[in-house]
């Protein structure tokens, strides 16, 4: 996940970019604060760390205007810890609050929970991601490098169980339950035929074996081809 750093303090911003690379993120660091929204849109993160006190415009201002059009996570970073600052930047948008001198753990494990709570569940995002790969579920398609596939009910079903799984094996139980739980006498030869039908449509657009069968258990996404 890409992380933009919104901090004028050299300092800081390359602590936190040296560590979050570390940890596997891909982090940048924003140069030109009078265009901070410009370099939202072109590097389209998943989480931004926004201080305060910037040159120019605050942090509040950004934040604002990143929230006319996007929701993503968005955490401040503040040397200000006086309990109106904080709910301040709660009402402008913000999602969570470090206070200044920052602990490097207490970052790590913020942004954790931060990216869980903002990317696990599909009531919030409208989507789920494995890998380059989208499952767009409000409009029933599948999105892979800009190539979509439609989806019927029940393939967006299967989907969504193992998406939700992440590459781990969704038991053929669960996806039937989740598939069919109202109705009766469903066997493995439904799930069968409806997987090699979705197997079918997700070829056509790229992904070929995607879904992998795990023999006398069940199935899981490939996530060497995304």
């Amino acid at each position: 996940m890409k992380i933009l750093i919104v901090e004028d303090d050299n300092d800081i911003a390359e602590i936190l970019a040296n560590e979050l690379s570390v940890w596997g993120y891909d982090t940048v660091c924003v140069k030109d604060f009078n265009n901070v929204l410009d370099e939202f849109k072109s590097e389209k993160p998943e989480l931004v760390l926004m201080d305060i006190i910037l040159p120019y415009f605050n942090g509040f201002y950004w934040c604002q205007k990143i929230r006319e059009i996007s929701k993503v996570p968005l955490m401040f970073i503040s040397s200000k810890s006086e309990d109106i600052d904080i709910v301040q930047a709660m009402q402008f948008g913000g999602d969570d609050y470090i206070v200044k001198p920052i602990n490097i753990q207490i970052v790590r494990a913020k942004i954790v929970a931060l990216l869980r709570r903002s990317y696990d569940f599909a009531e919030e995002t409208d989507y789920l991601a494995f890998g380059n790969v989208k499952l767009l579920l409000s409009a029933a398609k599948l999105d892979f490098m800009g190539k979509m596939a439609d989806l019927t009910r029940t393939e967006l079903m299967i989907l969504e169980t193992l998406f939700k799984d992440k590459g781990a094996v969704s038991k053929r139980d669960k996806i039937m339950d989740k598939c069919w739980q109202e109705e009766n006498f469903i066997d493995d030869n439904t799930l069968a035929v409806n997987m090699t039908r979705l197997r079918k449509k997700l070829a056509e657009i790229g992904l070929n074996d995607f879904i992998q069968t795990k023999k006398g258990i069940g199935y899981f996404l490939n996530n060497k081809l995304t």
